[in-house]
Parts: structure tokens; sequence; C-alpha cells
């Protein structure tokens, strides 16, 4: 899922780089959610995300997962609500 604006990418660009990568990209966040990435102005989505505890990623997490995968991008996931992108 990805909502917001990201630097060098447009939404259908990031969507893509994901499934070429083997991810699932949807457009509703859920609790089966694995990410949100979320760039400037992400608006609702991330909202729910923090509410259902979903792991939101910011531009660099959003990096490190096309280069490194899911569970080096969880390290670099947005610690906490009041630290949005």
């Amino acid at each position: 899922m990805v909502t917001g604006t990201l630097p060098g990418f447009t939404r259908d660009s990031a969507g893509a780089a994901l499934t070429d990568r083997g991810a699932r990209v949807s457009g509703s966040v859920s609790k089966k959610t694995s990410f949100v990435v979320a760039g400037d102005n992400p608006g609702s989505k991330y909202d729910k995300a923090v509410a259902l505890g979903v792991p939101i990623l910011d531009a660099d997490g959003f990096a490190v997962l096309l280069e490194s995968g899911p569970e080096a991008a969880l390290e670099r996931r947005t610690p906490s609500v009041d630290s949005q992108p």
C-alpha cells in the first residue's frame, strides 16, 4: 500500500517497483497489510495504518524495502505515531 508523494516515484511506479519484487499492492489498509509506504501528505490511509498497528515506511524505508527486502525494511519503519513522514 502506497500513500502520499514519494520522491522519484509516481504512485503507479512505486506500486510497480513493489510488484516487480513479488509484493501484492492493495488500494486499502487492513490488519493483513504488511507495510504502508507513506510519503509526503499521506492522508487517511496513514491514519488507518497507525490505528491498526501496521508498519509504516517512509521514503528511506521504501528504498530499503526495494533494495534489501521486508526484514530489513522492518528495522526502518516509522517508530511512533508522533513521527509522521
